[in-house]
């Protein structure tokens, strides 16, 4: 039996390019509502629970402007009818998918996005590359917290010490590795820093269901 009984992914940022259109409509809808809002800000709240970015929004927004549920709706709205329309897949991701189901390894999609969002992303893939899927409206604490993952692996039923936990953010990787996991990190907009545990690749590409086993040995 192979050492590797599982593999956890993030969305936003490891599986698609999203936090591209995450920031787009971070930057016209908050401006739109009178609030002082970066791209250094958008780039803090990578990984973030959603439940957490909003509040943060809210303090930037002038009091009375919008309730903070008419905000997570509309911001929530925006993103989901881009990722609808078109999805771009990070470098090597869906080659690391296929190969894994090809070799029987299970493969969660645990994200800090709502569920509404994850189906518009997974619309554009084959619907047998997840076994289990936990989306951030559906755990109590989000990442960096742990409850996100070990929620996948006791979906699972796996050990998470034959874990291998991909993700983009100092939050998830913070998550992987609390919750027992080795951690692939991949940053696309934040660094990332060498650690016990965790392997800090610049691409995916590389990656395949060998590599991935090499790492929890």
């Amino acid at each position: 039996m192979p050492a590797l009984q599982a593999v956890l992914w993030d969305m936003d940022g490891t599986l698609v390019d999203s936090e591209k259109v995450w920031a787009e409509v971070q930057l016209e809808l908050l401006a739109g509502l009178g609030a002082d809002w970066t791209i250094d800000d958008c780039m803090s709240l990578i990984g973030s629970d959603l439940r957490d970015a909003v509040q943060v929004w809210m303090s930037r927004i002038p009091a009375g402007v919008i309730t903070a549920d008419e905000l997570a709706e509309r911001m929530f709205s925006a993103v989901i009818e881009a990722l609808r329309t078109e999805v771009t897949f990070q470098p090597g991701a869906v080659e690391l998918l296929q190969a894994l189901r090809k070799e029987e390894v299970p493969c969660a999609l645990v994200s800090a996005s709502y569920r509404l969002m994850i189906d518009a992303v997974l619309g554009h893939l084959p619907t047998d590359l997840f076994d289990v899927i936990v989306a951030g409206d559906e755990v109590t604490l989000g990442k960096p917290h742990p409850e996100p993952y070990l929620t996948g692996m006791a979906k699972l039923g796996v050990d998470p010490a034959g874990c291998v936990v991909i993700e983009d953010s100092v939050t998830g990787t913070e998550a992987g590795t609390a919750a027992g996991a080795y951690v692939v990190a991949v940053p696309q907009w934040i660094t990332i820093p060498e650690a016990p545990r965790r392997l800090v690749v610049d691409s995916l590409e590389p990656l395949t269901p060998e590599s991935l086993r090499a790492l929890v040995r």
